[in-house]
């Protein structure tokens, strides 16, 4: 099984059309991800073809060549036609908070918003309405979601690793590729890149409680970063409802103090927020925390294998 995001879910791609958007469909259908269709009203009612290579855990299911997905004019229109309840957005900034918004009102299931640099207020905004409509957020500033061998919904490489027993949910989107490819040896269920801004949509906490109700995922990998107390409040979580075992990382063990570090949400104001403070709350909740990815991938092999 997997959480979010499995083998039958029809996708959209907002901004389908666009550089970014067409490039990662393209690795996207390549992974064997059922994209259905595009939205663009400036090109609605034609069509995008894609030179679709196979690769990753899929690759024996997907077939080589050209595949041409329709382009619609709206989300809700998009839906119609094809059913799809999954929609990913790579849409530029200063266009992100109406296409997520729009996708919110079509009553898409599932919204992942890749896109970065998107202004708090507006994130603020379209959060709001998705919790208004029960629509699962992810993102934004994220790589996206991945089911190994079922699904990839996002900008993360498919070859890293198969399906397996592990659960991840991490802020960095380059340490999620560096824990899927440290423990590719036992594999995931699903892999999410909640992403690092201020205000996101799902969180730690909802990825544990997703992980703890999944029959499949027997451990769960938790990487946060310095800055804001979203670690803390998933300390508090775990103590309160997970009983499947939890390793955790915390990026930022060096971080000089009132300094951002690569992500918005990612700086420290005196002893909040700091690596070694999350690290603290963690493994007084029964949390093995590693001090470095492959540290915490080491810890999670020998809880699973001994």
């Amino acid at each position: 099984m997997a959480i979010f995001l499995d083998e039958n879910d029809l996708i959209i791609v907002q901004g389908m059309t666009g550089s970014e958007g067409t490039k990662h469909t393209t690795r996207m259908l390549s992974a064997g991800t059922k994209v259905v269709g595009g939205v663009n009203p400036r090109k609605a009612g034609q069509t995008q073809t894609f030179d679709v290579t196979p690769y990753g855990p899929m690759a024996d299911k997907v077939e080589a060549g050209q595949v041409e997905v329709s382009v619609f004019g709206t989300v809700a229109e998009a839906k119609e036609a094809t059913g799809a309840e999954v929609s990913v957005v790579f849409v530029p900034p200063r266009f992100a908070k109406g296409a997520v918004l729009e996708a919110v009102e079509a009553g898409m299931r599932l919204v992942v918003v890749i896109t970065e640099g998107i202004p708090v207020q507006d994130s603020v905004e379209f959060r709001q309405a998705a919790e208004a409509k029960g629509v699962q957020l992810i993102g934004p500033n994220c790589p996206g979601i991945i089911s190994p061998a079922k699904s990839n919904v996002g900008i993360t490489p498919a070859d890293i690793t198969g399906p397996g027993r592990i659960g991840l949910v991490s802020k960095s989107g380059t340490l999620t590729y560096q824990m899927m490819y440290e423990l590719s040896d036992i594999g995931f269920t699903t892999c999410i890149g909640i992403g690092g801004d201020p205000v996101i949509g799902t969180t730690h906490i909802d990825a544990l409680k997703a992980f703890e109700e999944d029959p499949d995922t027997e451990l769960i990998v938790m990487i946060g970063e310095i800055g804001g107390d979203a670690e803390e409040r998933a300390a508090e979580y775990i103590k309160a409802h997970v009983t499947k075992p939890v390793v955790g990382y915390v990026a930022g063990f060096t971080a000089p103090e009132g300094k951002t570090m690569g992500h918005a949400g990612a700086i420290v104001t005196g002893s909040s927020g700091t690596a070694d403070a999350k690290k603290e709350a963690l493994e007084a909740v029964g949390v093995r925390v590693g001090k470095t990815p492959t540290e915490t991938a080491n810890l999670a092999r020998e809880i699973l294998l001994g």
